[in-house]
């Protein structure tokens, strides 16, 4: 059936890929903290802990909204580890660093799914997708708070 809402063929697929990409970056930032939310030790374990459950909670609502986004707008949304892994601008974590470390890791995630979703702002300006513009403003609000919240615990 033709989608009717008022964005072009060619914008709708052009934003999603976009989505794509920030939908890949979330869910790696997500398994990353996951990740880290099992291993961390140290000192700081329970703040980090209770910090990266926090976080990884938050991202796993978020890979639904920005996977319903995509179909909203009529396009698959990517589903698999390896179509992930082609897309994401961040590093998977294949070791466990010390706590300090796991911090500037994340922060560096968080930074990414920001700058990732700054980058699709173009195409859905032009298109005016209010709904995704919406999406990615709350996006972009909650990365950049969770990354300055990381970046101070590295402040001594």
């Amino acid at each position: 059936m033709q989608i009717n809402i008022g964005i072009t063929d060619q914008d709708r697929v052009a934003i999603a890929d976009g989505l794509s990409k920030l939908l890949a970056d979330s869910y790696t930032l997500y398994l990353k903290t996951h990740n880290y939310h099992w291993n961390v030790t140290g000192p700081l374990f329970n703040t980090l802990h209770l910090l990266f459950e926090q976080q990884y909670i938050e991202l796993a609502t978020a890979v639904d909204e920005i996977a319903e986004r995509i179909r909203a707008l009529g396009l698959p949304a990517p589903g698999s580890y390896k179509a992930y892994a082609d897309l994401t601008s961040i590093e998977e974590e294949t070791t466990v660093p010390p706590a300090e470390e796991m911090i500037r890791e994340l922060v560096k995630g968080q930074e990414t799914v920001v700058r990732t979703a700054r980058s699709i702002f173009p195409v859905v300006d032009k298109a005016s997708d209010e709904p995704t513009a919406d999406l990615l403003t709350q996006r972009m609000q909650i990365h950049e708070k969770n990354a300055w919240m990381l970046r101070s615990m590295l402040d001594h």
